[in-house]
C-alpha cells in the first residue's frame, strides 16, 4: 500500500480525525435545561465554593491537551503549527483508542518559550494533563520545566519521556537476552536531543554509567567549548563518562555493548557492528530509515535489534507508553508525572513479555490489550506511593 497517498485521500475524506460526542442526549426542553441554562448554574456554583469538585463535575479529569509548536514534527522537522495539526489529531486518536483518554490538539502559533508557556498555563484549568509533542530541543526542556512548575497538573513531553520509557523497557529485556548487566555495559548514543537526552538519563538512573553521546557537533564531553551556554548538554557530559572525545561513531562503537540511535539514517555500517562487543544490542530508531537496517545489523553480529518501524520485530513505539501513563496519572489524581512513575512504567512494560522473551520479542505489541491497564496501574500506584496526588486522593 502507498501509505502516503492513501492517508492523504482519507484525510480529505475524514476532514479531520476527531469529533465531539456528547455523553447525554439533548432531545427535550428538560434535557437542555439540565445540560445548560438554568440547571448548569448549580455545578458552576458548587465548583466556585469547592474548587476540587471540578474533577467530579466536569470532564477535566479525563482530558489532556496535546500541545506543539510544530518545530520538530516526526521526521518532517520544523513545519509549523498548522502543518502539525494532522499529527496532533492523530495523537489524540491514539489517546482515546488505547487509553480511553479524551485529548484536544493545541497547535501554538509561536516558537518562543515565553509564548508557549504562557498559552499553556492560561488554558491549563480546562485539562487534567498536558502532553507536549514535537517541540525542538533545547527549547522543549525549558518549556517542560516551566510548565511543570506553573500548571499543577501532569506535564509530560512524550518525545522525551515516552521514548525513554519504551526504550528503557526494551534495553532491560534485551540485556536479559544477551546475559549482560546494564551497569557493566558500554553504550553509544547517536543523537542528544529530546529523545536521546531522556533515554540516557533514564538508563543512567537504571545503572548505565559508561556512555558516549554524539550530537551534531560530535562527542558530548566535559569541557567542550560550546557546552558553556547549554546546561542540558553540560549535564549529559558530566554524567556520561565517554569512551572517546574525538572521532566519529566508528571510534566509539569499538567494544561497545549497546547502540541507541535517535538521529539520522545510514550512520552505522556493518563493519562498525562487527567492531562492537560480542552479542551487541542495537536500537537504530531514526524514522523512517534507521541508522542501520535490522537485517544488516543482524548479519554483522547484532544479537538484538529494535527500530521505530512496524515492519520489523521489536518496534520501539511510544504508543506503548503515553496512553497508560496518562490513564494512570488521571486515575490517581496526579499533580505530576515524576521519575518514580516513569520507572514504574518501565518495569510494567518490560514485565509483560515474561517467559516469551526472545531476540525478536523484547516488547509487547502495540495492540496487546494488556499494555495500557498494566502501565496505568503501575503509574497510578507510584503516584500514590510518592504522594504526587491531589489532596483527598
Amino acid at each position: 500500500m502507498d501509505y502516503a497517498a492513501e492517508s492523504l485521500k482519507l484525510h480529505y475524506q475524514w476532514n479531520g480525525k476527531l469529533d465531539t460526542v456528547p455523553k447525554m442526549p439533548v432531545d427535550s426542553k428538560e434535557a437542555l435545561s439540565l445540560a445548560y441554562t438554568p440547571g448548569v448554574a448549580a455545578p458552576c456554583l458548587k465548583i466556585k465554593e469547592q474548587p476540587g469538585e471540578v474533577w467530579k463535575l466536569t470532564d477535566r479529569a479525563n482530558t489532556v491537551a496535546v500541545v506543539t509548536d510544530g518545530s520538530a514534527v516526526l521526521g518532517l522537522g520544523n513545519i509549523g503549527a498548522e502543518a502539525s495539526l494532522p499529527v496532533m489529531e492523530g495523537k489524540c486518536v491514539l489517546f482515546k483508542a488505547f487509553g480511553g483518554v479524551n485529548a484536544v490538539p493545541l497547535c501554538i502559533g509561536s516558537q518562543e518559550v515565553e509564548d508557549i508557556v504562557s498559552a499553556v498555563r492560561l488554558i491549563a484549568p480546562s485539562f487534567g494533563g498536558i502532553n507536549l509533542e514535537d517541540i525542538a530541543a533545547p527549547r522543549c526542556f525549558e518549556v517542560e520545566r516551566r510548565l511543570r512548575q506553573e500548571c499543577g497538573i501532569p506535564v509530560f513531553h512524550d518525545d522525551q519521556h515516552g521514548t525513554a520509557i519504551v526504550a528503557a523497557a526494551a534495553v532491560q529485556n534485551a540485556c536479559k537476552v544477551v546475559g549482560k548487566e546494564l551497569k557493566d555495559m558500554k553504550a553509544v548514543f547517536s543523537g542528544a536531543g529530546a529523545a536521546g537526552t531522556a533515554i540516557f538519563k533514564l538508563l543512567h538512573r537504571l545503572g548505565l554509567r559508561e556512555a558516549t553521546l554524539y550530537d551534531i557537533n560530535g562527542v558530548v564531553y566535559p569541557g567542550r567549548a560550546d557546552l558553556e551556554g547549554d546546561p542540558y548538554l553540560a549535564e549529559l557530559a558530566a554524567l556520561s563518562r565517554p569512551a572517546v572525545t574525538e572521532g566519529g561513531l566508528s571510534a566509539a562503537l569499538k567494544g561497545a555493548d549497546l547502540f541507541i540511535g535517535v538521529s539520522a539514517p545510514g550512520l552505522v555500517t556493518a563493519n562498525m557492528v562487527r567492531s562492537m562487543a560480542p552479542r551487541p544490542i542495537l536500537f537504530p530508531m531514526a524514522n523512517p530509515t534507521p541508522e542501520i537496517m535490522p537485517d544488516e545489523a543482524r548479519s554483522a553480529g547484532a544479537a538484538v535489534v529494535g527500530t521505530g518501524r512496524s515492519d520489523f520485530p521489536n518496534q520501539i513505539n511510544n504508543v506503548l507508553v503515553f496512553p497508560g501513563v496518562f490513564r494512570g496519572a488521571l486515575d490517581a489524581g496526579a499533580v505530576e508525572i515524576n521519575e518514580e512513575m516513569e520507572l514504574a512504567a518501565v518495569e510494567a512494560l518490560a514485565g509483560l513479555v515474561g517467559e516469551d522473551l526472545s531476540p525478536d520479542y523484547i516488547l509487547p505489541a502495540p495492540f496487546d490489550e494488556r499494555v495500557c491497564p498494566a502501565v496505568a496501574a503501575a503509574v497510578a500506584d507510584a503516584a500514590r506511593r510518592t504522594g504526587a496526588v491531589r489532596p483527598g486522593r
